[in-house]
């Protein structure tokens, strides 16, 4: 955690604010795009004590994942938006996390109020169209602190999302698959069909294989 928070304290040198931003669910078949940004004001022993257990949110445990969400929130400036399946099938799936990403972190400059800030972005796209320092970090959710925090709040929070829509939809598994396309996931598609939150350009290809192995 020293590490990680070392890391932003080098990158802030000069900045007032640093935000670190990252999106949850590109690849998955089903659901929205998620994105956060985090903005650490006050860093101290103690929120870093407190932080320990913080990583790529995809290296921890549901439960940890849970804790720090809230501990998050609670220490630091942040925001989380969504890209609806409509923007997906409209744009595409990189375009609508980037956009999402814009949003979360201008929301957290205006909270910050102030327009001396740099954002750590995750992965190697910048933001388009967006008027503020940035800079891309590939693998950013193992170095950077706040980009670590922003990786856990948009996949706590599209999991929860997902959840939700299962209850709606429980044939395809998405509580637990989270809308991946996983073989059981992709069998409920064969014998269901698509519903309204699948990303039908996603299905494509599937459903093209299976038209030409019925052809065999």
């Amino acid at each position: 955690m020293n590490k990680l928070f070392e890391f932003d304290k080098k990158k802030q040198k000069d900045i007032d604010f640093l935000i670190g931003t990252d999106e949850a669910g590109r690849g998955p078949g089903a659901g929205g795009v998620f994105a956060a940004a985090v903005c650490f004001t006050s860093v101290d022993k103690a929120l870093i004590k407190t932080l320990d257990k913080i990583n790529d949110s995809k290296q921890l445990t549901e439960k940890v994942r849970d804790e720090l969400f809230d501990i998050i929130k609670a220490n630091s400036i942040y925001s989380i938006q969504t890209g609806t399946v409509e923007e997906i099938e409209k744009y595409n799936i990189l375009a609508v996390s980037l956009m999402q990403m814009k949003r979360a972190c201008e929301e957290v400059i205006k909270k910050t109020e102030s327009k001396n800030i740099k954002v750590l972005v995750d992965g190697n796209k910048l933001i388009r169209n967006f008027n503020f320092p940035q800079e891309t970090i590939v693998k950013g959710d193992g170095k950077s602190a706040s980009i670590a925090a922003a990786s856990i709040l948009a996949k706590v929070a599209r999991d929860r999302y997902m959840a939700e829509l299962d209850k709606e939809f429980p044939m395809y598994g998405w509580a637990q698959n989270k809308g991946y396309m996983t073989q059981a996931h992709l069998e409920a598609v064969d014998k269901y069909g698509l519903c309204k939150y699948h990303r039908k350009k996603f299905f494509e290809k599937h459903f093209e294989t299976s038209r030409q192995l019925s052809l065999l």
